[in-house]
């Protein structure tokens, strides 16, 4: 890709958007960066972009800004139907993601994982399973580090972790991840896709531009994730599955995880499920999926038990902050759907206080209500969802209003017995009341440090 002398515009100032401007500055293009947010919000960012000599145009799109340009670079953020980008797209202006923009450059191979939950725990364990098998590597993408900054730091016997959602695989063309993994689709992000259909198109644009030489590793136990072999026709399918025996790939036996590189290889044991150290079904299948894909990527089964058995939770997924006069409380913020809250409830036996809502997405919940009525003691709604969720679970359990997550734990933290929980896993986003799930979940474990220094103070 050529960019030296191009005018590229990058719409959206987030963490992405602003590494991918400095990038194509670096890459010797004439480089506008476009956003909504005010000068006064964007004031961190705009010094260091000027000083770039890039251009900065804050509080609103203009169209022409829009048409003046050779390529666009849109951050995950930004919907591909905003007006603007609408327009250009009938001049045949290309419009990219940053992660496209990335995979251009990028050396090395790509491990790239998505799902709607999972993800990062599953991103974050490849990393440390290739690390183990002293592979060079590399993690990012959604994850945190934009993928187009690990650009320089890539090396040509190295691999890339990725993971990637959805909103930066809707506007890939050349991706092509050598290692893809799909953990699950379920219904998520359909305020910004428009239906379940698009979003599973979207996501299985991960596996569009690989080859017979390449892997997709599928989740066998997800109706989704399955029938996304049918579209598969190009690469080498794999699967992971906690209840049934595959033909190959990952799969549970007698409590023991094994891996199974064909039909006709024999099934290698690699660890225990007991030696596992997180908590959940889910993150079972998190595992089987880090496996299949560390064995395809070439390492053993002795790098990959130590691994995992040494690797902990990542914040804000069901993590373990602290234990109170008896109670136990755990963030899953990141539990930003429906399902992520199911997986969340599940991992426990019941006694749990749930702190439900924020940004609604779209979402139904009332699949969680039979879960709820088995598991839950009491739920407390925040945010802006919170109406639509009393209408949604009114009947399955008792609510309580809270309002705000500070209501929420002080009302759950007065009301839980020893040996209960208090759980946050909000099935919302949160960009109603915080800036983004992390924020969320900081400000929770803010809360609860405070109550555990006031119990300390009281006893």
């Amino acid at each position: 890709m050529e960019l030296k002398g191009k005018k590229v515009l990058v719409v959206g100032l987030g963490k992405s958007g602003l590494a991918a401007a400095l990038f194509l500055r670096r890459q010797g293009a004439q480089v506008t960066v476009s956003d909504v947010r005010s000068a006064e919000a964007l004031a961190k960012e705009i010094p260091a972009l000027i000083e770039e000599g890039i251009a900065v145009e804050a509080g609103g799109h203009g169209l022409l800004t829009f048409r003046r340009q050779d390529l666009i670079v849109v951050s995950p953020g930004v919907p591909i139907d905003t007006p603007e980008l609408v327009q250009v797209q009938k001049f045949g202006l290309p419009i990219i993601g940053e992660l496209e923009l990335a995979a251009h450059y990028l050396r090395g191979k790509i491990l790239a994982i998505t799902g709607s939950n999972g993800k990062t725990t599953t991103t974050s364990l490849c990393g440390e399973i290739l690390e183990a098998g002293h592979v060079p590597v590399q993690v990012g993408g959604n994850i945190g580090v934009p993928v187009i900054a690990l650009v320089e730091d890539s090396r040509d016997d190295g691999w890339s972790v990725l993971e990637v959602s959805s909103f930066q695989l809707e506007t890939t063309y050349d991706f092509h991840p050598q290692i893809a993994v799909i953990l699950n689709i379920t219904p998520d992000h359909l305020d910004r896709h428009g239906s379940f259909e698009n979003y599973a198109a979207a996501k299985q644009r991960i596996f569009a531009r690989q080859t017979a030489e390449d892997a997709l590793v599928l989740n066998a136990d997800d109706d989704a994730a399955r029938s996304a072999a049918a579209r598969a026709t190009n690469t080498r399918v794999f699967w992971f599955s906690r209840a049934r025996v595959v033909r190959q790939g990952a799969f549970v036996h007698e409590g023991i995880i094994h891996f199974r590189a064909s039909e006709q290889a024999a099934a290698e044991p690699v660890l225990r499920v007991d030696e596992i150290s997180l908590k959940g079904a889910h993150n079972v299948e998190n595992v089987l999926a880090a496996v299949c894909a560390s064995r395809l990527a070439g390492v053993d089964a002795a790098a990959i038990r130590q691994a995992v058995m040494n690797f902990h939770a990542v914040e804000h997924r069901l993590e373990f902050v602290a234990k109170i006069n008896g109670v136990d409380y755990y963030n899953d913020s990141k539990a930003t759907n429906v399902d992520a809250s199911v997986k969340a409830i599940e991992a426990f036996p019941g006694g749990i206080h749930l702190i439900l809502g924020g940004k609604d997405k779209n979402s139904d919940y009332r699949q969680m209500r039979s879960l709820l009525l088995d598991r839950v003691k009491t739920v407390y709604t925040i945010g802006a969802a919170a109406e639509k969720i009393h209408t949604h679970l009114e009947g399955s359990v008792r609510i309580v209003p809270a309002g705000t997550l500070d209501e929420a734990v002080a009302r759950a933290g007065e009301a839980a017995q020893p040996g209960e929980i208090i759980l946050l896993a909000p099935a919302c986003s949160s960009f109603d009341q915080f800036e983004n799930y992390e924020h969320r979940g900081r400000v929770f474990k803010e809360l609860v440090m405070a109550r555990r220094d006031l119990a300390a103070v009281a006893r």
